[in-house]
């Protein structure tokens, strides 16, 4: 099998930030992938699943309500960051405004995290909204600083 292309960048170089991963056209409709890398791979320590899985529902949410060109919004498996699919050509820099302002929307999220029950999440009991809030501010940080 051919390798897959999140497999041909190299890991070692890889910064936080926002990159584009890849664009796919299907049908006469173009995709593109965001890499939203939270931490530096295989150098810092990864997200720990609470956090993740919190940004990814507070994430999901944000974008799927702001952005009607959204497909899928959710975690890495390597836990060092998440995937934005969006309908349409890149756009990087809107896209990193859009993660930034996506980080402060959860910074000041107040209640239940949305879909924080055994009804609407195979795993509920895995939320912690004040983990998410401190890893969003740390990466709005690194998008603040992006050349």
């Amino acid at each position: 099998m051919d390798k897959i292309t999140s497999f041909t960048v190299n890991h070692l170089t890889l910064l936080p930030g926002v990159h584009i991963s890849r664009i796919d056209t299907q049908n006469g409709f173009t995709f593109t992938t965001y890499d939203l890398r939270v931490t530096r791979p295989n150098f810092e320590p990864v997200m720990n699943t609470t956090e993740m899985h919190s940004i990814e529902h507070l994430g999901a949410t944000y974008f799927r309500n702001t952005l009607p060109e959204t497909m899928y919004f959710g975690p890495m498996g390597c836990r060092t960051g998440f995937y934005l699919i969006v309908a349409g050509e890149p756009n990087k820099a809107d896209i990193i405004q859009r993660m930034a302002d996506c980080c402060r929307f959860i910074m000041t999220f107040e209640g239940k995290i949305p879909g924080q029950s055994a009804e609407e999440c195979g795993n509920y009991t895995d939320l912690n909204l004040e983990m998410a809030k401190k890893r969003a501010e740390l990466y709005l940080q690194i998008l603040e600083n992006l050349p």
